[in-house]
């Protein structure tokens, strides 16, 4: 298992070009994500072969139904030798509970909420009709989260030092939304760079195109780890 706080994310079409950022890169010097749309096109059998590669992989799915369904399909994800999985806050606290209930084996993932996604501004939230700040919502899906036993949530970093000051240094923190100084900051509306992300508070750095399409991507993660190791 890598020790690594960088999640990069495979956010490529098909297999072939997920393999064949795979097989350059190192275990030991991350963890991989597998979001909806790769996991549409390729399915479990490229979960398996990534996790059979060394990998500890985040399947990022964001689980969103009655309780029953993500229970049953939080039990299919643990099958699969995944490190992590993730459900929606939003669901509530009985789907909540269904899924941590679905994941009691020792052995079984990591469980962790989305709150606020972090391309939303506040506009888009009350455009569905959630008049509070991103800030409060986060902070309170968050205590509900723990409240149902999970282990972490996702968050910007511009909330993770309240959070991990509220929540404790156990709950773990995932933060999408990171960019280098000189990255462009692309459809992430709240982003920060890694050190100051693992600074607030952040347990692990969920980073796409700044590493998938860097030219040299092994020199990219060791940068970034090297510049967040000095940042505990």
């Amino acid at each position: 298992m890598s020790d690594s706080k960088i999640i990069v994310a495979l956010d490529f079409p098909d297999e072939a070009s997920t393999m064949k950022l795979v097989d350059r890169i190192k275990p030991e010097l991350c963890r991989l994500k597998i979001g909806k749309e790769l996991f549409t096109r390729c399915g479990p059998d490229l979960v398996k072969k990534i996790v059979n590669s060394g990998y500890d992989v985040f399947l990022d799915l964001k689980y969103h139904d009655i309780p029953n369904t993500v229970a049953n399909a939080c039990k299919a994800a643990a099958d699969l030798g995944v490190w992590m999985i993730n459900v929606h806050a939003l669901g509530g606290p009985a789907m909540l509970a269904a899924a941590r209930s679905a994941l009691s084996d020792g052995d079984s993932p990591l469980l962790i909420a989305v709150t606020i996604l972090t391309s939303s501004s506040e506009d888009d939230l009350k455009a569905v009709g959630i008049n509070q700040s991103a800030k409060i919502m986060v902070k309170q899906l968050a205590l509900l989260s723990k409240d149902q036993g999970l282990d972490g949530v996702v968050c910007s970093a511009q909330e993770a030092a309240e959070l991990k000051t509220t929540l404790g240094h156990d709950f773990i923190l995932v933060t999408p939304g990171i960019r280098l100084p000189t990255d462009d900051a692309g459809d992430q509306k709240r982003i920060v760079t890694p050190a100051d992300a693992i600074r607030q508070g952040s347990d692990y750095l969920v980073i796409g195109r700044p590493i998938t399409q860097a030219d040299d991507p092994i020199q990219k993660l060791l940068t970034i780890n090297s510049e967040i190791s000095h940042c505990d």
